[in-house]
């Protein structure tokens, strides 16, 4: 079986200059974990969930060991708790302004719709990425994910 009988052919993107937070909301209503970022009719890069998740990592407050007293565990505990919430929510505002490209992987791992589907996806492990755009010479024609995969290999699809 080749990519091209599995593959998405109606392919979610994004361009460079879109904002982290657009892109953010677009996944989510379309329900996909990873953007091909398109810069006119060229592939530019991806960005996925993980990219995204990265950023929004706080780091730790302290790197000293810290044990509470009986008290702190009522009062210290839950404060530090709402200022992580309020650290990730800055986070999220701090980004979600910024463009794409600015953590969008350049280097793409692409596949084209002639490849049998067992080498795509020896190549998704091999790369460990969830998604391979598929390219007919430069032109974005599909996308194929593990879950095509797994899918086309059972016969569902």
């Amino acid at each position: 079986m080749k990519v091209g009988e599995i593959m998405t052919t109606t392919v979610i993107t994004c361009t460079p200059s879109d904002a982290i937070q657009d892109v953010i909301k677009l996944m989510s209503e379309k329900n996909v974990s990873g953007i091909p970022v398109m810069d006119k009719d060229r592939l530019a890069g991806i960005v996925t969930e993980g990219d995204i998740l990265k950023l929004l990592a706080v780091p730790p407050r302290s790197d000293t060991l810290w044990l509470p007293s009986p008290l702190e565990v009522i009062l210290e505990i839950p404060f530090r708790g709402l200022m992580q919430i309020r650290d990730l929510q800055n986070a999220y505002t701090d980004l979600g302004h910024k463009p794409v490209k600015d953590i969008m992987h350049k280097e793409v791992w692409t596949t084209t719709p002639e490849t049998d589907i067992e080498d795509a996806a020896a190549e998704m492990v091999r790369r460990n990425v969830n998604r391979l755009p598929v390219m007919k010479g430069d032109q974005l024609v599909g996308i194929v994910t593990r879950d095509d995969i797994i899918h086309g290999l059972g016969g569902r699809k």
